[in-house]
């Protein structure tokens, strides 16, 4: 059966895959758009399987809110020169429509979800049959809350981030603490969510750099929290220097825009080493 171009035309809507691919699985399926689907997507199993081992350090970070809950998510594949790919960014785009329209609270329940005759994870493994890289989801991160600003950090989709105020503001204010946790990469709000084992870390550091320096005993734990409290302002948001304004910290920022305003979680994803 000869395949025309209109056939073509209407297999490479179906599944993205190239012209040549689509030409070929409807010769190699006599014409039958199902036996061509399944021969296109049997193309992207071998492929994904063949690359597993490999790196997947490249890739497309979005960040979405709707109706009170936010989620940003990372399509990961190997190369810039993929990541970039408008139909790539369109994938990561409408994967992340389905999450958050789902409310998804895990990475599993994001890949289950049903996107054109499959699921999200066949379309991903489809994607990589098209491409020839490896792709893997990753970095799905949720919060939910009355007031959720996000950033994408220059727009270049490759670090996002999530804030949840305890109020609704005006938006700009949300946006700027959003590019703050962009910024200075803190790893709690406060000190109360500093996870125990990398204060029982910071301390022994302290302590040691006090005794190293021929401090008195007695005075090691001192010192020692003098330094942690310099550890605080590092890496809790709200105790952070503001970065529009180095004279107030995060804390005071808010309370200058509402005496009850503050962050109650934030998320941070990105695809750079730090």
């Amino acid at each position: 059966m000869a395949v025309t171009m209109a056939d073509i035309t209407k297999l490479r809507k179906m599944t993205g895959a190239g012209m040549m691919d689509c030409k070929n699985a409807l010769t190699e399926a006599d014409g039958d758009f199902d036996g061509a689907m399944k021969i296109i997507r049997e193309k992207g199993q071998a492929v994904a399987a063949k690359r597993s081992d490999r790196e997947a350090s490249e890739g497309c970070v979005l960040v979405k809110v709707a109706d009170g809950f936010g989620a940003i998510i990372a399509l990961k594949c190997e190369t810039d020169f993929v990541a970039q790919n408008a139909d790539f960014i369109k994938l990561t785009q409408d994967i992340l429509d389905a999450a958050v329209a789902n409310k998804c609270k895990t990475l599993e329940e994001v890949k289950a979800l049903p996107m054109g005759d499959a699921t999200i994870a066949q379309a991903v493994t489809d994607r990589s049959g098209i491409t020839g890289e490896k792709m893997e989801l990753d970095g799905y991160m949720t919060l939910e809350g009355p007031a959720i600003a996000t950033y994408n950090h220059q727009n270049k989709n490759f670090l996002c981030t999530m804030v949840v105020l305890n109020k609704v503001v005006d938006a700009k204010v949300g946006h700027e603490i959003a590019m703050q946790v962009a910024a200075m990469n803190p790893i709690a709000v406060d000190e109360a969510g500093v996870p125990a084992d990398v204060l029982e870390k910071e301390k022994e550091i302290a302590a040691d750099k006090a005794r190293q320096e021929g401090k008195p005993e007695n005075m090691i734990e001192k010192i020692a929290m003098g330094r942690i409290s310099k550890f605080y302002k590092e890496v809790c948001l709200l105790k952070q220097e503001y970065i529009q304004d180095g004279k107030m910290t995060v804390a005071e920022y808010l309370k200058s825009v509402d005496k009850d305003l503050t962050v109650t979680a934030f998320k941070r994803f990105t695809l750079r080493a730090e």
